[in-house]
């Protein structure tokens, strides 16, 4: 018996410990803990898969800076920081194993103490794991920003890993 409901609303938490890596440079390790948003379960489809969506506009993901981010062991310098503008998150939520693919679109706004910053670069994942593990991970190729100090600078187009600890629970 699924402890899912068969439809109705999910409650996604974003926690500590995620991490993200792009190109060749070493992980960021980033404390997304504050964020979060609702979902929107339906009903479930011939394989037993329920889709769930989230609307971008309420999903909330705390910026990469200093206070949430280190590299390193270090902190991201003071001024820098990268906000995190959802534009999709949207799968499917498999109610027998817990399983969990959501497609991840977003937009990463770079902003250098207000001095610098370049058009965002554009992330188009899927993220994928299981509730009960709270461990959600893809890999994106990340395209051109169109910004040549930053394309190369990141090596663009390469590929980016993220990894986000969440909870993923039925709204009572």
């Amino acid at each position: 018996m699924s402890s899912w409901p068969s439809s109705g609303q999910l409650q996604l938490s974003t926690r500590a410990r995620c991490g993200l890596a792009i190109a060749g440079y070493p992980q960021f390790r980033y404390d997304a803990r504050g964020g979060g948003g609702l979902g929107s379960l339906g009903a479930a489809d011939d394989s037993g898969r329920q889709a769930l969506i989230f609307d971008p506009a309420s999903l909330t993901i705390p910026p990469l800076c200093w206070r949430t981010t280190r590299v390193l062991g270090l902190p991201l310098p003071p001024g820098l920081a990268i906000r995190i503008e959802p534009e999709e998150l949207a799968g499917h939520l498999d109610p027998a194993t817990g399983s969990l693919d959501l497609r991840f679109r977003a937009r990463f706004h770079l902003n250098l103490a207000g001095l610098y910053q370049p058009p965002a670069l554009q992330i188009d994942t899927v993220l994928s794991g299981t509730a009960a593990e709270g461990l959600l991970e893809g890999v994106a190729t990340v395209p051109p920003s169109g910004d040549p100090w930053l394309d190369r600078f990141l090596g663009l187009p390469d590929e980016a890993l993220a990894m986000l600890r969440c909870s993923v629970v039925p709204v009572p």
